[in-house]
């Protein structure tokens, strides 16, 4: 794989996680309440998911940069 293409096949992989999540809870036979706090919990673990992701990728750039500095 292209290191070009490392960024947006991550993105797209994130997009499409979320979005059948999201199919997923609209069509589960749960009540609202239920729904609305799996929908919670599965946010907060996708943004800590994200959060984690984007420190590696900010970490990896930076090893580029200094690396191809040198």
């Amino acid at each position: 794989m292209n290191k070009d293409n490392v960024g947006g096949f991550g993105t797209g992989l994130l997009v499409g996680v979320i979005l059948g999540a999201v199919v997923g809870f609209l069509f589960a036979p749960r009540s609202g309440h239920e729904t609305r706090e799996q929908v919670k919990d599965k946010a907060a673990d996708l943004f800590g998911k994200a959060k984690e992701k984007a420190s590696e990728v900010k970490e990896t750039v930076g090893q580029r940069f200094s690396s191809s500095a040198e």
